[in-house]
C-alpha cells in the first residue's frame, strides 16, 4: 500500500519520507551538500555515493577480475564484458550495446540529435566528451603533457601519436609499398602518390 501522493504527478509513497525526498524533483531543493566540494543533491544516499570519489572507496567489486567500482550499476555493466551480453540493440541498424547510454548515443547517428552544444560559438555535439575536447579550443586547456618533454596536447590520441615520435613506433604502413609513419593523417595523403 502507497498511502502517501504527490499533488504534482501520479506518485505515490509507501512512506512520508519518501514523498518528501520525491517532492525535491518539483521543487530543485538540493538540501544535501559535499563537506568537501560544492556539489548538492536532493537524496542523502546519493551524497553517501558520491563521498566515495573522494574517499577512494570502491565496495563493489568484479568476481572475475579486479575491477572494482563506486556504483552498483557500474559493476552490473561491467559484468556483462565478462559474459559478451549485449542486450541494448538499435532497432535501425545491427548495432549491440552493454549499455543503455551506449545506444542512445549510438542512435544519435540515424536522428542527427547533437544535443551538447558550445557556449561558445556554433558548435554542436552527439557526446558530451566530444564537447569538452571542444571546448579546449576556446580555453585552450592541453591536459595530456609528455613525460619526456614539454609537450602538452589537447586530445589523449594526439599524445599517443607525439609519443611515437619518442619511441620511434610508425603504426600506419602503406600496403603498397615500405612507407611508414606515426600518423594515420600522413598515410592517408602518401596513398595519393599510388
Amino acid at each position: 500500500e502507497k498511502p502517501f501522493e504527490c499533488s504534482e504527478c501520479n506518485y505515490k509513497g509507501a512512506n512520508k519520507s519518501n514523498l518528501t525526498a520525491h517532492m525535491r524533483t518539483h521543487t530543485g531543493e538540493k538540501p544535501f551538500q559535499c563537506s568537501v566540494c560544492n556539489y548538492k543533491v536532493a537524496e542523502k544516499r546519493n551524497l553517501l555515493v558520491h563521498m566515495r570519489t573522494h574517499t577512494g572507496e570502491k565496495p563493489f567489486e568484479c568476481c572475475e577480475c579486479n575491477y572494482k567500482t563506486t556504483k552498483k550499476g557500474h559493476l552490473t555493466v561491467h559484468l556483462r564484458t565478462h559474459t559478451g551480453e549485449r542486450s541494448f540493440r538499435c532497432s535501425d541498424c545491427n548495432y549491440k550495446s552493454a549499455e543503455k547510454r551506449c545506444l542512445i548515443v549510438h542512435m544519435r547517428t540515424h536522428t542527427g540529435e547533437k544535443p551538447y552544444e558550445c557556449s561558445e560559438c556554433n558548435y554542436k555535439g552527439a557526446k558530451k566528451s566530444t564537447l569538452i575536447v571542444h571546448m579546449r579550443t576556446h580555453t585552450g586547456e592541453k591536459p595530456f603533457e609528455c613525460s619526456e618533454c614539454n609537450y602538452k596536447g589537447a586530445k589523449k590520441s594526439n599524445l599517443i601519436a607525439h609519443m611515437q615520435t619518442h619511441t620511434g613506433e610508425k603504426p600506419f604502413q602503406c600496403s603498397e609499398c615500405n612507407y611508414r609513419t606515426t600518423a594515420k593523417g600522413n598515410l592517408t595523403v602518401h596513398m595519393r602518390t599510388h
